[in-house]
């Protein structure tokens, strides 16, 4: 039978890919270490772990309203006013079933055929497959690293046309982990304020900021900016909760409206355990969350300089987010590869380290390690790479 044209177009999540592969060769007792992790490595912590079990024994296990329940949307309503001193209604909020199947809903009410969405590179892997899904096109503005992978004001400027949509903004940035500023955010804001172009600002690491670096929301600049921002957010990274899939989405209340519409008939509600579940991240001690951001830091800081040492190896530190996105393209060229998928591969075949591809994310001269595993099985990686490259040299 043949399959739908939207499907067939679709381009494999490699990050999800290469995790498959790793667990295969694990699986067949090879001495796997995997750096493609997109999840802490910490379990959820036991107080909403015992929220969801309470929920249960009290029969909270039917359905909701197709939009999350009304205290959980109080709580993360509350979560704004703390954060970011953004006010939102309930109107303006709905729960979906992860931040991916938020921001896949959004495309999906926001996009007719052609419509275009900028999306700077690099870029997380579901963006582009997402707006192509909705009809629409994605159209790239390189993220230069000499400029931190941001893009500027006349970058955006330049890939605007008559059909452009929407702004995609991903800051801490997976894969690069890099942050926009205020001012850099208040800039590309203006330009979009101009041209009437939808924000959607991915804000899913806002949590894991390292340094003295500090996360701020575009939707928190101006009321104006506000009204023209979605915020996409969840518990997944902050509070180590990926498998319990509630992400969010914050902003227009009339797209909020339309989201909702169609969540009504595709997914109906957010699981009404995991909603529970998140009342209780948010309303309960958040020191879990800076304990894991703190061993996040620690990690990045000690392997970071490990990393720099490798031949052929550059990398700008990452301002948050658990991902380092090293430049590798002389290495792959030094060590005889053709490029760097050529040289990712070699790292799993030869020295059974799995990272991910950054030609992936847009950028084809890096490769993206997490760090959300334990220092020691970091520190060996690091060592195996450099034994990989220093081997062929």
């Amino acid at each position: 039978m043949k399959l739908a044209k939207r499907v067939a177009a679709l381009t494999p999540s490699s990050t999800l890919e290469i995790t498959a592969k790793a667990q295969e060769l694990k699986a067949a007792g090879h001495d796997v270490i995997g750096l493609g992790a997109g999840e802490p490595d910490f379990n959820t912590p036991q107080h909403i772990i015992d929220a969801a079990v309470k929920a249960m024994t009290e029969g909270h296990t039917k359905y909701t309203p197709t939009g999350g329940l009304a205290s959980l949307k109080n709580e993360i309503i509350e979560k704004f006013k703390n954060d970011q001193e953004i006010t939102y209604q309930p109107s303006e909020i709905i729960v979906c079933s992860g931040a991916k199947h938020a921001l896949y809903t959004l495309f999906q009410v926001l996009l007719d055929d052609e419509d275009e969405v900028i999306i700077p590179t690099p870029y997380w892997v579901s963006y582009p497959e997402q707006v192509k899904l909705a009809g629409g096109v994605p159209v790239y503005v390189d993220g230069l690293e000499q400029n931190e992978f941001k893009i500027t004001p006349e970058d955006l400027e330049k890939q605007i046309t008559s059909r452009t949509k929407a702004l995609i903004l991903n800051s801490p940035s997976n894969p690069t982990g890099m942050l926009y500023t205020e001012q850099e955010l208040a800039a590309l804001g203006e330009v979009c304020l101009r041209h009437d172009i939808l924000i959607v600002s991915d804000e899913i690491y806002e949590k894991l900021i390292y340094g003295a670096h500090q996360h701020i929301s575009i939707a928190s600049i101006s009321s104006e900016l506000k009204e023209q921002t979605i915020i996409i957010n969840g518990v997944s990274k902050s509070h180590s909760m990926t498998g319990w899939r509630i992400g969010y989405a914050a902003g227009n209340k009339e797209i909020i409206k339309a989201m909702t519409n169609l969540a009504s008939h595709s997914t109906s509600n957010p699981t009404s355990i995991a909603q529970y579940a998140t009342i209780a991240a948010y309303s309960g001690s958040q020191a879990t969350v800076e304990e894991m951001r703190q061993a996040f830091e620690e990690r990045l800081n000690i392997i970071f300089e490990k990393l720099v040492t490798i031949p052929g190896v550059s990398c700008i530190k990452p301002q948050g987010a658990f991902y380092l996105f090293p430049n590798v393209k002389e290495a792959a060229v030094k060590t005889g590869f053709e490029n760097v998928d050529e040289f990712a591969k070699g790292l799993l075949d030869e020295v059974k380290v799995a990272v991910i591809p950054g030609s992936g994310f847009g950028a084809p001269d890096n490769i993206r390690l997490s760090y959300a595993t334990s220092l020691e099985s970091l520190e060996k990686a690091i060592d195996r790479i450099n034994q990989f490259v220093q081997s062929k040299l």
